[in-house]
């Protein structure tokens, strides 16, 4: 390692003038002892400043290559002074990206519509997640009421015979229940109400309180407890957890049609067995739906007739059941086709006939043809379910 830092052999410098020892460098002639060592240690100067390395000693920095991350205004001002001063000060920090430092008011702008988006996106996401745990409570409340109202009738699994009910312990909840419907094989089988007006079980359980699915409901013009009219309107809303009237929304479908032989209809004084007759499809501003008396039997069974040629499913006897019936029971929910709402009806018809004359008037405090036409003039439209 030694000979890596040899220098070549240099003879003392002596001045002119020969064997004088006023320029001798020699420490024995009084010279700079320290001259001699600097000369033998370091050898000549290129050793620490070798040729092409600009940070050597001695060496001026260059300012070649240097690119400033700040524009300097034309008066020269530095530091803070010019960011106070220069109107036209710009930042250029390639690191900037947000914007956070500069002036520039368009990087400023930006950054902040960002930062409002961002807060607007979380907030969005927030309000979504809200509002579906919302909607999760709502049908798990509808199904809690619909099973608590359940434990009030016996049903056969089968279907082959009619609920019985507990009418007391029914009406201790609610007293204006007035009837049970029960379509065997789906999760039809519900207790009926009637308020005083349509609205009343639209959103509002049999406890009074708000619920999403409401109650099965009878339409406010038929007589009590249903069955007496010509026609017996109930309605029910289609919820897509597969609860409430969503079944008869399901019968649209002909296999489905054909897979419900029986509904059950009970009330206090009667237990009625029907089949579906036809079901249909409908505006909700259709008010030929709730018909419920006619002038004659004849009128009765046209008006069936007529909505048989409208039928989007239907029994393959039809025609021949609808000129048996003496009275029907129509169940009416919603449907729900290109987001355009509309109202499905399924129409049912007693499967052991009645009395002819039944058909027309209707008893038992049912209103005559010419009340039931009058009441249609001003009837609303059909609930939305």
């Amino acid at each position: 390692m030694a000979s890596h830092f040899k220098q070549p052999d240099e003879k003392p410098r002596r001045t002119s003038g020969g064997g004088g020892a006023q320029g001798s460098t020699s420490p024995r002639m009084g010279g700079n002892p320290r001259a001699h060592l600097h000369t033998r240690r370091g050898g000549d100067e290129s050793y620490h400043a070798p040729q092409g390395n600009p940070h050597a000693a001695g060496t001026p920095r260059s300012s070649a290559g240097f690119v400033p991350v700040m524009t300097e205004p034309a008066s020269g001002q530095q530091g803070e002074n010019r960011r106070r001063y220069e109107p036209h000060f710009v930042d250029t920090d390639p690191y900037d990206l947000s914007g956070r430092r500069s002036k520039n008011p368009k990087k400023r702008a930006a950054r902040v519509i960002s930062i409002t988006l961002f807060v607007v996106g979380i907030g969005l996401i927030l309000a979504a997640g809200g509002m579906w745990i919302y909607n999760q409570w709502q049908y798990s409340e509808q199904d809690r009421i619909n099973e608590e109202l359940a434990t009030y009738a016996d049903v056969s699994d089968d279907g082959s015979t009619p609920p019985q009910v507990d009418w007391e312990a029914l009406k201790a909840v609610n007293p204006d229940v007035v009837g049970w419907v029960q379509i065997p094989g789906t999760t039809v089988n519900y207790p009926v109400y009637q308020g005083e007006s349509n609205d009343s079980y639209l959103r509002t359980n049999a406890e009074g309180s708000y619920s999403i699915g409401g109650q099965i409901f009878l339409d406010y013009e038929n007589a009590k407890p249903g069955m007496v009219d010509s026609q017996t309107i109930i309605y029910g809303h289609h919820l897509r957890n597969g609860t409430m009237f969503k079944p008869v929304s399901d019968m649209e479908n002909q296999e489905m049609f054909d897979g419900v032989s029986t509904v059950w209809y009970v009330t206090e004084t009667g237990t009625y067995e029907l089949e579906p007759l036809l079901l249909y499809h409908t505006e909700a501003t259709d008010t030929n739906v709730r018909k419920f008396n006619f002038d004659s039997v004849d009128d009765f069974h046209s008006y069936l007739n007529d909505l048989l040629s409208k039928s989007v499913t239907k029994r393959s006897d039809a025609s021949e059941l609808i000129e048996g019936a003496s009275k029907a029971l129509t169940l009416v929910t919603c449907f729900y086709d290109d987001y355009e709402k509309g109202r499905v009806i399924l129409v049912c018809v007693p499967k052991e006939s009645e009395p002819v004359d039944a058909a027309a008037g209707g008893t038992d405090g049912a209103a005559d043809a010419a009340g039931a036409d009058a009441a249609m003039d001003g009837a609303t439209d059909a609930p939305a379910a």
